[in-house]
């Protein structure tokens, strides 16, 4: 049973009740209320991604038997070709993983990311976004892009507490995406890492019922 860490955010019961509402609603188990989201989004950011070899056990099939081996995992000890960053969505209700691949992961790049979610759905659809404190998701004195942004498009910012990240639903689906799409790989460019993570989201969305994910997913879940 998953505990809460003591936090000094007064608002930790309000924003994990606020957030634990909007999932009862995406599960059906509460209507949404006049004004209330109709679809529920968790995001958060996905990486650094390196090149460099990942240990654990790779999903494709083992060499062997008339294929052609897996070529062995190099040692890397530089980083000379910078790292990605995965800007990630899952939607609980259609239960789909959405995930763009960028070289930066500033305040301009989630709003991009966070435009191409609004559009999945009508504008006079209500929707919530389940995020962390991370600063490019917040709004400043000095950089209202964010909320006012949010206040124009019909979305709701649901910010998960401080020390309490875990409650992203996305995160458990991030830990099956570590083990399908990069455990036991060694990419040697930034384009056949980013081509695989795009090929196991596909993958992933036309076989939400498959057993391994489900026991993947589960495990992670906390919340």
């Amino acid at each position: 049973m998953k505990t809460y860490k003591a936090s000094t955010d007064p608002d930790f019961e309000p924003k994990k009740n606020r957030v634990l509402e909007l999932y009862a609603i995406a599960e059906g188990i509460t209507q949404p209320g006049h004004d209330e989201p109709q679809v529920v989004i968790c995001v958060d950011e996905f990486g650094p991604l390196n090149l460099q070899p990942h240990p654990g056990r790779q999903w494709a099939s083992r060499g062997g038997g008339g294929e052609r081996p897996r070529r062995r995992r190099r040692a890397t000890y530089t980083r000379p070709h910078g790292v990605r960053h995965m800007f990630g969505a899952y939607d609980l209700a259609r239960d789909r993983l959405y995930g763009h691949v960028k070289a930066r992961k500033g305040r301009a790049q989630f709003l991009e990311f966070c435009r191409y979610l609004r559009l999945l759905y009508p504008p006079e659809v209500r929707i919530a976004l389940v995020l962390d404190n991370f600063s490019p998701h917040l709004s400043t004195r000095t950089d209202p892009r964010v909320g006012e942004w949010a206040r124009n498009n019909n979305l709701e910012l649901a910010y998960v507490p401080f020390y309490a990240s875990w409650l992203n639903r996305i995160e458990a689906q991030f830990t099956a995406l570590r083990y399908f799409a990069l455990d036991g790989t060694d990419h040697p460019t930034h384009a056949a890492q980013a081509s695989m993570i795009r090929r196991y989201i596909g993958w992933r969305n036309r076989h939400a019922d498959d057993r391994r994910l489900r026991e993947i997913v589960d495990r992670a879940n906390v919340a």
